[in-house]
């Protein structure tokens, strides 16, 4: 199979999103793999229903989202580490108070319904429109709103969220923080922009 250029390309382009997305949706990294690895091949089968013009990514999500869901019916009914043995010997203490505040928003995120988390995670992490995350849900744009707003405020009171200054660091660490703004500057910023939009 011989795929043009630019459509290869916009596959590439599209791999770090549809994996943060997968991650948000499953929790797993492994599996979140697997998700992105699913989607892109069952992109390039089906690369004859994609509409030239529209967004790859928006597609792939589409795909990636749907394997997710396919995948949650198959196993519903699986239970894995039921005594919590493996849980135990994976759970790490946090090194610092960041770290400590993003792991409550990924809590936080993991008690919404994977309706309003994907819906939040697609406009707020990813970046995209609400047109797009509708699109990518197979629901009108209403109640993409619906869901984004409903999940922002269960997230505020999920983390006892009052004003902006509940949000991450204090003040020295702040200051501490301006200092090695460079490192790690992506993550960073999807982090604080997805809590900000929990606030507002």
């Amino acid at each position: 199979m011989t795929v043009d250029p630019s459509v290869r390309q916009a596959m590439l382009d599209a791999i770090p999103r549809l994996r943060a997305f997968a991650i948000s949706l499953s929790g797993n990294i492994t599996y979140a793999d697997d998700l992105v690895q699913g989607a892109l091949l069952r992109g390039l089968e089906n690369l004859d229903k994609f509409q030239p013009g529209t967004s790859m990514q928006a597609w792939l999500f589409t795909i990636l989202r749907n394997q997710f869901y396919t995948d949650m019916r198959r196993h519903r009914r699986e239970v894995e580490d039921a005594d919590g043995a493996m849980a135990e010997r994976l759970a790490v203490m946090p090194e610092q108070s960041a770290r400590l505040d993003f792991s409550d928003m990924l809590a936080a995120l993991a008690q919404l319904s994977i309706e309003q988390r994907e819906a939040l995670v697609l406009v707020a992490a990813e970046d995209m429109s609400y047109e797009e995350a509708a699109q990518i849900c197979g629901t009108n744009l209403g109640t993409i709103k619906s869901r984004i707003n409903r999940a922002r405020t269960r997230l505020a009171e999920l983390l006892d969220l009052v004003s902006d200054e509940d949000i991450g660091p204090d003040r020295l660490v702040r200051a501490t923080l301006l200092m090695h703004a460079s490192m790690s500057r992506p993550l960073r910023q999807r982090f604080c922009k997805l809590v900000q939009t929990v606030v507002c």
